[in-house]
């Protein structure tokens, strides 16, 4: 069975745009392939988190996978710095790369464009770090969106530097593997792109009832079409995408309908689409509420995942070690 790994930063909660794009993802090829899915700790610390935001951030979002439906049965769920053979490789594959390659990665210009006083070696070796957690289990793919590919290609780079520099055909190189055609872009609330956390445009999968309500109610929108049948602007083609997301078909032509024939009311369909944001999420939500009350079942989780993820990590590193030449 092909091996899948993938992983997600903790540092916020999943919103909807999670789910329908990794999350989705991530539940058909936990009956597919065999899976090893991580919360990035390590990376987090490039922006240097308080340690009980990262204990409270990790456990969170663990339980919001599993309230999603990763099984932890079928797939390897686990939390990055459990598997601590990922940094001994981290180490390797740093050795192995040079400090102009790394700069010159898209991600890392930003991060010096966005925030110069925090341009730490942790945001340069980001791609190492990311290389090192797919090869170590010998991934063969990996659900990323596009905006990661050049850092797959850093990944790729580094396993067949590996192998050349050893004279081995030992690590494959990882493959993007993009579910777009399947997975559904999520708009965000403020009227452009998708949603995002950083954005500050998300619903979230926690979010309650009435928070839910004042973020839709707030949702960008105009004074409403004047011509009958007229494109609609991208900000109410958000709310129309997010209607035909979450709600009814039969909800959706209604509305489609009083926009074409310009009698629509935005209220109202704001309205109706909070709620049906929210019925979709109130059984996820409870869902993440009664799994964050079971501490036993969490570290039961994690416990197991980060021991399927050491023995895969382990094999591989013993073997790394020997084609380096270290002591078993």
């Amino acid at each position: 069975m092909e091996i899948v790994a993938s992983g997600i930063r903790p540092t916020g909660n999943l919103h909807l745009g999670n789910y329908f794009g990794a999350v989705k993802s991530f539940l058909q090829m936990q009956n597919e392939y065999q899976c090893y899915f991580f919360i990035a700790d390590w990376h987090s610390l490039t922006t240097h988190p308080h340690p009980d935001n990262i204990r409270n951030s990790v456990k969170t979002i663990l339980a919001e996978y599993l309230a999603c439906g990763i099984d932890p049965e079928k797939a390897a769920l686990y939390v990055q710095s459990d598997v601590r053979e990922v940094a001994e490789l981290y180490l390797y594959l740093n050795m192995n790369a040079y400090l102009g390659e790394l700069e010159r990665v898209t991600s890392f210009k930003d991060k010096v464009r966005t925030q110069p006083n925090n341009v730490n070696a942790g945001l340069l070796t980001y791609p190492s770090l990311m290389a090192a957690d797919i090869i170590i289990h010998k991934a063969v793919k990996v659900p990323v969106g596009k905006d990661q590919e050049q850092n797959m290609e850093m990944a790729r780079h580094f396993a067949r530097r590996f192998n050349n520099i050893y004279g081995v055909d030992y690590f494959t190189e990882p493959a993007s593997f993009h579910l777009s055609a399947k997975a559904v872009k999520v708009p965000g609330l403020d009227g452009s792109g998708k949603m995002g956390k950083s954005e500050g445009n998300a619903i979230y999968l926690i979010d309650d009832e009435k928070t839910i309500k004042k973020k839709v109610m707030k949702a960008v929108s105009d004074s409403g079409p004047t011509e009958p049948n007229s494109e609609k602007p991208e900000p109410i083609a958000n709310l129309f995408a997010m209607m035909e997301i979450v709600s009814e078909q039969s909800t959706y032509d209604h509305f489609n309908e009083l926009y074409n024939n310009c009698s629509i009311r935005y209220g109202d369909m704001k309205k109706q689409l909070a709620e049906d944001i929210n019925l979709f999420c109130a059984p996820i939500r409870e869902r993440i509420l009664d799994i964050l009350a079971n501490e036993e079942y969490l570290e039961k989780v994690a416990r197991q995942g980060a021991e399927k993820a050491r023995a895969s990590a382990a094999k591989t590193l013993s073997e790394v070690r020997q084609i380096i030449g270290f002591r078993p």
